[in-house]
This record gives C-alpha cells, sequence and structure tokens, in this order.
C-alpha cells in the first residue's frame, strides 16, 4: 500500500487509514523502530484498566486493611468541607 509523507510543522508525518487502524486496534499511540532501514510501527500492548488490583485486593485482605472504620451513624452528622 503506498501512503503520503506530508508536511506537519517541521516534521513530516503519514496518515493510517481507518481500516487499517481499526483491523489493529491502534488509538492514540504506536510503537516505532528503526530496523534494517525500514520503520517499523507496532501497536501498544493495551493497558488494562485494574490490572493487578486483584492481587492488590488480596494483600489488603490479609493484612486486614480493607476493614471499614467507625461511620457516624447520626442523622445530625454533617461533612466538613
Amino acid at each position: 500500500m503506498e501512503i503520503a509523507v506530508v508536511q506537519i510543522g517541521n516534521s513530516k508525518g503519514i496518515r493510517l487509514p481507518k481500516t487499517i487502524l481499526e483491523q489493529l486496534n491502534i488509538s492514540d499511540k504506536l510503537d516505532m523502530e528503526v530496523k534494517n532501514k525500514q520503520i517499523v510501527l507496532k501497536p501498544l500492548a493495551e493497558e488494562t484498566p485494574r490490572k493487578n488490583w486483584t492481587q492488590a485486593f488480596k494483600r489488603m485482605h490479609k493484612n486486614g486493611d480493607d476493614a471499614l472504620g467507625y461511620v457516624q451513624k447520626s442523622e445530625n452528622f454533617e461533612w466538613e468541607w
């Protein structure tokens, strides 16, 4: 596939077709490297939201850090900001 290299300020860039972006699940960033005089673009590994939370919660439970403290039950209680 031939694509144009376009001027972007003092640099140059390329436009990636929507079908390629969707096929590779690319959103905002790519990994780029030069290998054997070629530019290689790779999708970044997706960061999973809440990654490793399960292990963190298990550690919290083991250490007793997941227990609720004192909770005000009075209806007259007002939060201070």
